[in-house]
């Protein structure tokens, strides 16, 4: 038999309690739920209300726990709005296609008077052909003659509107019974739709019940791990503890960064720029105290393949480099957001990193290291002859940066995300994403912040 698979399309802005229980009546139906947040989309102006951040990481939040359902958020990463028509054609080749809908887009059905049928493009083709669930929402009474030809309808028995979040959130009024605990915390601690810009820095009271993450390789990581154990819960977390060093805590967050959860890191490594230090006991008082949360962005990257293809996006928490593969300097054109900036960098590479991997290769080729929430990304070139004299500069951070091979077939170029190998390429797309974050957790008395003001002044010196 064909897999059943329901698309639940909507802004989730944000997703509520109703929208978790539409995806529990389908789980009771379907083999596959795949909940697919809207990008920009004129008639819903409020979806711009936030930033697209914010939305996918709620919609995680939201249906976090749900065996059958995962979230979609390739509309959020690009902006765009993909129509019911192209997701039945996208998912169509995996399964029997049932589009969720509720019963204020069918009202008028039986004369074409439907929004699907008036509205939608090709709608009229999708009333007639198209597989639909229909959701019963209040205030909008079924008929039957109403109903599409091919339909499944459900009563989940939890109404509800993300305006009315959205509203009572925007008032200071109580919204437990309108959204998950996970998503009301969310919302309180970024100050979401009320009217003012959300912080990017927030304190955080949490009492840890820990997915652990330590250095196996490193004996005081896995010392400290095991002292921690009362602390793990790794079936029900709110939160994980790595312990080893920078890039024990890098590959944690590119593997769980969509649990959404926060990070708190323990150094048993070396500088560790993005871990709590251990006072000189070896305690780790973040553990004890209220927390400091940094939201970090992560970088996406768009890799084309040698031959021009497009070979897939891909996440970095530090940053996406590209270098020459051959015993000559890499030609590259650089353009940022869609301008060329440098028609030709002679060099060995050339490197884009966030604040949080400023410190890392980006500095060792000669750039500034920003401080932790600066509002820009970091572009630098390794051993530059030209255009002579150019080393690095510091872009907006809504910029998109370009890479280009001006010679592929004499003078090779490959990518890196993150140390990841992506092969032969002949141009990478970098900018911030819209949907990737992480939640990365300080000690007050010791926060990302200040420990990067401490390295400045003692590299000063």
């Amino acid at each position: 038999m064909s897999k059943r698979i329901a698309i639940f399309g909507g802004s989730f802005n944000p997703a509520g309690r109703h929208h978790r229980a539409v995806a529990e009546a389908l789980g009771r139906h379907f083999d596959e739920i795949i909940v697919v947040p809207c990008g920009p989309r004129p008639d819903k102006p409020s979806v711009a209300d936030i930033e697209p951040v914010h939305r996918a990481v709620m919609a995680d939040l939201a249906f976090r726990g749900l065996p059958k359902v995962r979230v979609e958020l390739f509309d959020l990463e690009h902006e765009t709005y993909t129509r019911t028509i192209d997701l039945d054609r996208m998912f169509s080749p995996k399964g029997e296609i049932w589009h969720v809908v509720g019963t204020d887009l069918i009202k008028g059905g039986r004369s074409g008077g439907s929004e699907i049928q008036r509205g939608w493009e090709r709608g009229l083709e999708l009333w007639k052909n198209a597989n639909f669930v229909v959701i019963e929402r209040a205030g909008y009474g079924i008929v039957d003659a109403d109903l599409p030809p091919h339909h499944l309808l459900l009563r989940p028995g939890q109404s509800g509107s993300s305006s009315e979040i959205r509203e009572r959130a925007f008032k200071r009024l109580p919204i437990a019974d309108l959204v998950t605990p996970e998503v009301e915390s969310y919302i309180a601690r970024y100050n979401l739709y009320r009217g003012t810009p959300p912080q990017r820095s927030v304190g955080l009271k949490l009492d840890p019940r820990a997915l652990i993450i330590a250095d196996e390789r490193n004996p005081e990581a896995v010392a400290l791990a095991a002292s921690l154990r009362h602390l793990e819960d790794a079936a029900g977390p709110n939160c994980i503890i790595v312990i080893g060093g920078d890039g024990t805590m890098i590959r944690a967050i590119r593997k769980h960064w969509r649990l959404r959860l926060p990070f708190i890191g323990l150094n048993a490594g070396h500088r560790g720029h993005l871990l709590n230090d251990l006072d000189h006991n070896g305690i780790p008082d973040v553990l004890e105290s209220e927390k400091r949360v940094h939201q970090l962005p992560l970088l996406y990257s768009e890799v084309f393949g040698a031959d021009g293809a497009p070979a897939g996006g891909s996440y970095a928490v530090n940053d996406t480099w590209v270098e020459r593969a051959s015993g000559q300097a890499a030609w590259i054109q650089v353009k940022v957001d869609g301008e060329i900036k440098i028609p030709k960098l002679a060099a060995d590479g050339a490197l884009v990193a966030t604040a949080a991997g400023s410190t890392a290769y980006a500095k060792a080729m000669g750039a500034k290291p920003l401080l932790v929430g600066a509002q820009e990304i970091v572009l630098v070139g390794s051993n530059v002859t030209e255009p002579a004299g150019w080393k690095s500069a510091s872009l907006p951070l809504d910029a998109e940066i370009e890479f280009t091979s001006l010679n592929q077939q004499k003078r090779p170029i490959r990518a890196y995300v993150d140390g990841a190998e992506k092969g032969l390429v002949s141009r990478v797309k970098i900018r911030v994403s819209r949907v990737a974050a992480v939640e990365v957790a300080f000690s007050p008395k010791r926060d990302m912040a200040a420990k990067l003001a401490d390295y400045f002044f003692s590299s000063a010196g």
